[in-house]
């Protein structure tokens, strides 16, 4: 039962009824029926790993809130006896048995993930190292599937722990109620990765029926939809040609493939994240923002700082802070700055902290190796962005280039879209060798742009028609974007129109999405690529 099928929304038709029938008190109750029954309707069996990971979570954080209020109340009452070295020496200690409460919480929160999605991994770089030794002896795959979503709520998880363990969120006392954070199912299929701070207390409460927050959210789900299934699937036909034959293809098309995939996957997951935020705003939630018009980025971090942005959050303050600011950064800091000098000295440890940082995020988007190559190349040129950014202002101050101006920000933004770009070779491309080749063929034969006029393009799965009401529809995602960065609120500019102008334009929009869709083979609901995450 995806996003896009008619099942779907009748779930969420029923859920929404029940929901504002029962009484305020018990109306979290149907949200945590709901979610595990969309969860079983799509996962089966697999909904007991989500079960498990939730209870864990749940007993592990009671834990550390306990051993933190134990802490709290004995120094409170023995404040007045206890020295200040004392209460430094108890604090100390208590600090030491949470950090490993917090450890042992991770570690067994990640296990199902590490086991379940990157085993297969883990032995076929086994058996690498076995041949390279002459070994007889080959490990054999494991059979296993994903549950839905696993990759989100175990950071999901993560985060709720650590917060506890900081002091920066309360222990939830009630395990049914945490079950409903950890499993609403707007969210469980492909994010936001969400903050108990955040999320819990609107789960929780009852919401009352609001017509205008009704209709926002079923605005945004209608135009979820559109970009998934108007753009997102029209644009994969073509895209998944290229990658799969890219040996048949010269330069400008096969980077014309890596654009157009990453075009793909912006309208697939924001669509998919708008969707989800649409149906959660019905039922007067409100889901953390995952995206903010990242093609209109002038560099690779600030990329990274509008795409996923729950995901960007999360490596900032879980791993790369941590990393950065730990005692053995620290120190490594201090030593190099001794021996390398000031400059490179005071950049290399948080330098080493993003480089591991990037590594995570490839492979948690996937356990191959090209996952883990995309990663490195958005690290390394956020990296280069950074060492080279005093050299930008000395560069542009002697060319006299004023940053305030437009033809120098479409600089900007076009230089980022060609990194990114080539990024997207090795998260799309279906081994790490095939990405370098796809790679080395793009800087081939850039003269040859017979691909226009040679009836290439309409060999790619797509008509005349359809190339020509895909171009159509990315200008309608670009003004739409552009507005937005702009800072225009345009469901408040659409809710300030005329009763008849606003059917219409909601009329002409599932128009659109009916009769342009496309809906895959045999017009199976599509998946969303986030999806099995």
């Amino acid at each position: 039962m995806t996003f896009v099928s008619l099942a779907f929304f009748a779930f969420v038709a029923a859920v929404t009824l029940v929901y504002f029938i029962v009484p305020k008190a018990a109306r979290w109750v149907v949200l945590l029926v709901g979610s595990y029954v969309f969860y079983w309707l799509n996962s089966r069996w697999l909904a007991l790993v989500l079960m498990g990971t939730s209870i864990v979570t749940f007993l592990i954080g009671l834990w550390l809130q306990r051993v933190r209020d134990r802490r709290k109340a004995y120094v409170d009452a023995h404040k007045a006896q206890l020295s200040r070295e004392e209460r430094k020496a108890y604090n100390n200690a208590t600090k030491k048995t949470t950090r490993r409460i917090l450890a042992l919480g991770v570690l067994v929160t990640l296990a199902p993930l590490l086991y379940l999605k990157y085993s297969n991994f883990f032995i076929d770089n086994a058996n690498t190292l076995l041949a390279r030794f002459n070994a007889q002896t080959q490990i054999n795959h494991v059979s296993l599937l994903l549950p839905l979503g696993i990759s989100f709520y175990t950071l999901q998880a993560i985060a709720y722990l650590t917060d506890i363990y900081r002091g920066k969120a309360t222990a939830d006392r009630n395990p049914a109620k945490f079950m409903l954070f950890m499993s609403f199912f707007p969210q469980i299929v492909q994010g936001p990765i969400p903050r108990h701070g955040q999320l819990a207390s609107q789960l929780y409460e009852g919401h009352d029926f609001d017509y205008t927050r009704v209709c926002h959210g079923v605005q945004l789900m209608v135009w979820g939809l559109f970009k998934k299934l108007v753009i997102g699937e029209r644009i994969a036909i073509p895209v998944n040609a290229l990658f799969d034959g890219y040996a048949s293809y010269s330069g400008p098309i096969l980077f014309l493939a890596a654009a157009m995939y990453g075009l793909q996957v912006y309208a697939d997951f924001s669509g998919g994240m708008d969707v989800a935020r649409g149906v959660a705003q019905i039922l007067g939630v409100e889901l953390e923002l995952n995206f903010r018009q990242p093609y209109f980025s002038a560099s690779v971090e600030e990329f990274w700082r509008r795409w996923h942005m729950t995901m960007g959050n999360f490596m900032r303050d879980y791993v790369f802070y941590p990393l950065s600011m730990s005692k053995a950064f620290t120190t490594f800091g201090q030593k190099s700055r001794k021996v390398l000098g000031q400059y490179v000295g005071k950049r290399l440890p948080p330098f080493c902290a993003m480089f591991i940082v990037y590594i995570l995020v490839g492979l948690w988007h996937g356990a191959a190796w090209n996952y883990v190559v995309f990663g490195l190349w958005n690290g390394v040129f956020i990296m280069l962005g950074i060492l080279m950014d005093g050299f930008h202002d000395k560069a542009r101050q002697l060319l006299g280039i004023r940053e305030e101006t437009v033809t120098w920000r479409a600089f900007q933004i076009i230089r980022t879209f060609v990194v990114i770009s080539f990024g997207r070779y090795f998260s799309r491309g279906n081994s790490l060798r095939d990405a370098l080749d796809m790679i080395g063929r793009s800087f081939k034969n850039w003269r040859d742009i017979t691909f226009l006029t040679n009836g290439t393009l309409l060999k790619l799965g797509l008509d005349n028609a359809n190339w020509i009401v895909l171009g159509i529809f990315l200008l309608v995602l670009f003004f739409v974007d552009l507005a937005h960065e702009k800072g225009v609120a345009l469901r408040e500019a659409i809710d300030r129109q005329s009763l008849v102008f606003r059917w219409a334009i909601y009329i002409a929009v599932v128009l659109v999405i009916l009769v342009f869709g496309m809906y895959g083979p045999h017009y199976d609901a599509a998946r969303f690529i986030y999806q099995e995450f």
